[in-house]
């Protein structure tokens, strides 16, 4: 598996795929740069000192953040980079947009930025921004960075005022109430510090903190400072602790947001129930019967519309017969018994599609579904791409050098082969990452044929350029009811990619939802809206936060077919309030304020 493996990181290489013409027959169109001012690349250089061999998350990418930050109707866009600054680019409608990062002060420039989130953090009614950092240790700016919107175009750094400045491995942070007292509290997600060869599956490690401070934390808002809760709410915080996503969601419709953390290599997955009195109670040897090895990114969404939020979790099975083989290794019986008799459950190497049986367990679909291979995989996004009422499902894709390949991994086995490259040629590391193949490859777009089962269309809606995508975000950027696409690549220009859905499916409807909390938690984080419209139901919660290292566009967007008008809308605040809405003609926006 990647454990075993994992040295043989990734280097540079150049795709201009992207740059076919634009065209409105499909699902989505590729926008270039020329057309909306968008010119984002997140540029890896790797040196002798600071590559894979030195910082395993090299080539992991970085995510995609959205939100309105002016307040004027239209959302943004912030993009996060590794080694260059990341960039803000206001929204000026048409799919134009400008770069206000210079002015604005959220460059974050200087450290190597992983994952954005977007949240009202001191509930003011404007958008912040909230930076994750890892890469190198050491060096400047190296601690988490809240960037505060103080509503006049520009940000203020004030992550230490909040105890938001953290030092770690950071991969993404997700603010949502999970003590229900309207403010916003949030989960540190954190990749482990200890390198990945040197544990030999103990038994019982996750429940030992980590002595250095490297584990996951979650920390409560209390009046406008964030203070560490981890041990007393019943978080794991240990070494093995290799958390690559963190989704939020209601899974129990308990009325307590729930936490489903994916750890890469073997450490399992964790799910963490609410107990609605400040802990939490790890439940997924109890509620889920395998799981990804690698988990990646991950999202939570209805898939099957029966109102309750199901589950999809990225890893890095290939589909192609040839890359299965020359790019993938597998576990031993005997290793995977090992895993199992330890505490590390029942894992395998694919995706896995958790449908949420509304008692308590979930059953593995993702074979069934077809949904299991997508190859080296990061974010995951589910939604409705094409507004006809049931959600798809997104992958973005690739990894910038082919660590898995077989042959390499062969040649790296050969001791003669590394003591000769070492003794006859400077530079031996970036020698040794050059040869390293490196396959641009699509990502996967999966239609949902309604029946738990999914089709991948990426060719034919338009978003099946070859490249390597990490973090992803969907948003509606033009206000015309369906929702557009954004992937971060590696070594290439970000995707802008235009929903095209008024023009291939105008029969398809769709029913917008701003909404507007009482307290400090001032977008309604953890809000849940059920329609219903006959015998259909839909049902979406409202937690930006989703995918990989990104956060999406916080409105609630339905497609709802061919409908024309929707019976009830039921919001069910965080507080515990209801709202509803009777007789909703659809292809409109509604502001619902929980005052």
């Amino acid at each position: 598996m990647k454990t075993r493996i994992y040295f043989f990181l990734i280097a540079l290489w150049s795709c201009d795929s992207c740059s076919e013409p634009e065209t409105r027959n499909k699902q989505f169109s590729f926008l270039k740069e020329e057309s909306t001012g968008i010119d984002f690349n997140n540029k890896l250089d790797y040196t002798e000192d600071f590559n894979m061999y030195t910082y395993r998350n090299f080539y992991n990418g970085a995510g995609v953040g959205i939100g309105d930050f002016n307040n004027d109707g239209l959302v943004d866009l912030y993009l996060c980079a590794n080694m260059l600054s990341n960039k803000l680019y206001l929204n000026k409608g048409n799919f134009k947009f400008e770069d206000v990062t210079e002015r604005s002060g959220v460059s974050a420039s200087g450290s190597w930025s992983t994952g954005v989130s977007i949240a009202d953090v001191n509930g003011d009614h404007w958008q912040d921004i909230y930076v994750c950092k890892s890469g190198k240790p050491g060096g400047p700016k190296r601690h988490n960075e809240l960037f505060m919107n103080n509503g006049d175009g520009t940000f203020t750094e004030k992550s230490q005022e909040w105890g938001l400045d953290i030092v770690g491995l950071s991969t993404h942070a997700v603010f949502f109430d999970y003590d229900n007292d309207g403010d916003l509290d949030c989960y540190m997600l954190t990749n482990s510090i200890r390198s990945v060869g040197n544990y030999d599956l103990v038994k019982d490690q996750r429940a030992i903190p980590d002595p250095l401070g490297g584990g996951n934390k979650l920390l409560e808002n209390v009046g406008g400072h964030f203070i560490d809760v981890t041990k007393k709410a019943g978080i794991y915080s240990s070494q093995i602790g290799f958390g690559l996503g963190v989704t939020i969601g209601d899974m129990n419709k308990d009325g307590w947001q729930d936490i489903f953390v994916s750890n890469d290599f073997f450490e399992r997955d964790y799910l963490y129930l609410n107990q609605a009195n400040g802990t939490f109670r790890e439940v997924i040897e109890q509620e889920m019967k395998s799981l990804s090895m690698g988990s990646m990114g991950a999202d939570m969404a209805d898939i099957n519309n029966d109102a309750y939020p199901d589950l999809f979790i990225t890893e890095m099975l290939p589909q192609s017969n040839s890359r299965l083989k020359t790019k993938m290794t597998f576990d031993t019986w005997n290793h995977h018994q090992m895993l199992v008799q330890n505490g590390y459950y029942y894992q395998y190497p694919r995706n896995i599609l958790q449908l949420n049986n509304g008692d308590g367990t979930f059953s593995e679909i993702g074979r069934l579904a077809g949904v299991e291979s997508t190859d080296w995989s990061w974010g995951a996004l589910i939604f409705d791409m094409d507004n006809d009422g049931w959600k798809d499902i997104f992958v973005a894709n690739g990894i910038y050098k082919d660590l898995l390949d077989q042959d390499y991994v062969n040649f790296m086995a050969n001791p003669e082969a590394i003591r000769s490259m070492i003794s006859e040629k400077k530079s031996a590391i970036t020698k040794l990452i050059e040869i390293i193949p490196s396959t641009p490859i699509a990502n996967y777009a999966f239609k949902n044929l309604k029946d738990l089962r999914f089709k991948n269309q990426s060719q034919s809606w338009g978003l099946d350029q070859l490249g390597f995508s990490n973090g992803s975000a969907y948003a509606d950027f033009d206000n015309d009811g369906d929702l557009d696409l954004v992937v971060n690549n590696v070594n290439q220009p970000a995707g802008i990619y235009r929903n095209n859905n008024n023009l291939t499916n105008p029969q398809n409807h769709y029913l917008k939802f701003e909404l507007h909390g009482a307290g400090s938690n001032t977008a309604a984080f953890g809000t849940k809206v059920t329609l219903y419209s006959g015998d259909k139901t839909f049902y979406l919660e409202k937690i930006p936060t989703r995918g990989f290292q990104s956060s999406v566009d916080p409105r609630l967007n339905f497609g709802v077919g061919e409908l024309s008008e929707i019976d009830k809308a039921r919001i069910e605040w965080p507080s515990g309030k209801v709202t509803e809405l009777n007789n909703l003609k659809v292809n409109q926006t509604i502001s619902v304020s929980e005052k």
